[in-house]
């Protein structure tokens, strides 16, 4: 018990005691048992109210401490994720016969070739992505780069990579100098996940068309 709890006992019993000695003896009559319960359960009311004082004392009076935060933890580094290069499709330029003419300044001037080609405006895209076995269409336009007419009847054929097209080679149209043809072929995209990059080669001036594409699954 508390120094509190037992200093309020201590005043309710004397002041009992007192309230007791101060009555004549003769004159006690016996006490009823209806005052006696009244007078105990005064005494524990004022005991309880005591011990509500106290607490309530002793809660003001103590220091909250200062809970420590949580250590923070230094972020390790994120794990540096290897970055693969992006295939790029090989570009062949065929080897063309150049003159040389000197002149007093020193300089040369370059002699377009006789023969030669160019594929341009190439569909797909390189590494344009396709789902597994997608159908799609190959498109080359055939330029003559050369200062010669290139004859009816050569051959655009499949060379190397992934056949994906359902012919493996057609003839070109005559094309005069600067002169171009468009080539539509129905392809079909492989079945396996990866790059590919397919070549075909014109006959004669050997200038080689390519489709490079990436297949990915969804």
């Amino acid at each position: 018990m508390n120094q509190s709890t037992k200093r309020v006992l201590i005043s309710v019993m004397a002041i009992l005691t007192l309230l007791t000695a101060c009555a004549p003896a003769a004159a006690v009559p016996t006490e009823d048992p209806a005052v006696i319960q009244q007078q105990i359960e005064q005494a524990v009311a004022l005991t309880v109210a005591a011990q509500n004082a106290q607490a309530t004392e002793q809660q003001a009076l103590i220091v909250p401490t200062n809970t420590p935060l949580p250590t923070q933890t230094e972020a390790a580094p994120p794990t540096s994720t290897p970055i693969l290069p992006t295939a790029t499709p090989f570009v062949i330029v065929p080897a063309t016969n150049t003159v040389s003419a000197s002149s007093g300044g020193g300089g040369g001037t370059v002699v377009q070739p006789d023969y030669a080609c160019e594929a341009i405006n190439r569909r797909p895209f390189d590494n344009q992505i396709f789902k597994p076995n997608d159908e799609f269409d190959v498109r080359w336009t055939i330029v003559n780069t050369g200062t010669r007419t290139l004859r009816a009847g050569l051959d655009l054929e499949y060379l190397s990579g992934p056949q994906m097209t359902a012919v493996k080679f057609l003839e070109l149209p005559e094309l005069r100098p600067g002169a171009s043809y468009e080539v539509i072929l129905d392809a079909v995209a492989p079945s396996q996940e990866g790059f590919y990059v397919m070549t075909w080669r014109v006959e004669g001036p050997t200038c080689f068309p390519y489709t490079a594409i990436n297949v990915e699954r969804p």
